[in-house]
């Protein structure tokens, strides 16, 4: 989802790309936490459950809630270095920022076109 925001910043605000995925991490930060937690939350019992057949399920419980917490980091974190990192491989390719051209090529033209 922060891919689609940045993405939806470049193209429809005219956004530089580190700008994109900043206000992208900030938006989105919320709703992915959340559904994290949700999910972790719902793994607990499996974690700290007792009684009989508690010892087949703590072993998954375990392993949901670390799942949930590399996947959180990887998220967070590599998702937008790696936007970054595609972006400028772009570049690199020869390709151009024909977004964030066109945006501002489109905001001048406005406001030419409202004076």
């Amino acid at each position: 989802m922060m891919v689609d925001f940045a993405l939806e910043g470049e193209r429809k605000r005219g956004l530089a790309p580190e700008r994109a995925i900043f206000e992208a991490c900030l938006e989105r930060f919320r709703p992915i936490m959340m559904t994290t937690m949700a999910a972790l939350l719902g793994a607990i019992p499996l974690v700290v459950a007792s009684g009989p057949g508690s010892e087949l399920r703590r072993p998954l419980g375990i392993t949901i809630v670390g799942g949930l917490i590399i996947s959180q980091i990887l998220t967070l974190y590599t998702t937008p270095v790696i936007y970054l990192l595609l972006d400028r491989l772009h570049l690199w390719l020869g390709g151009r920022r024909e977004h964030h051209e066109r945006g501002i090529f489109c905001a001048q033209r406005w406001r030419a076109f409202r004076s």
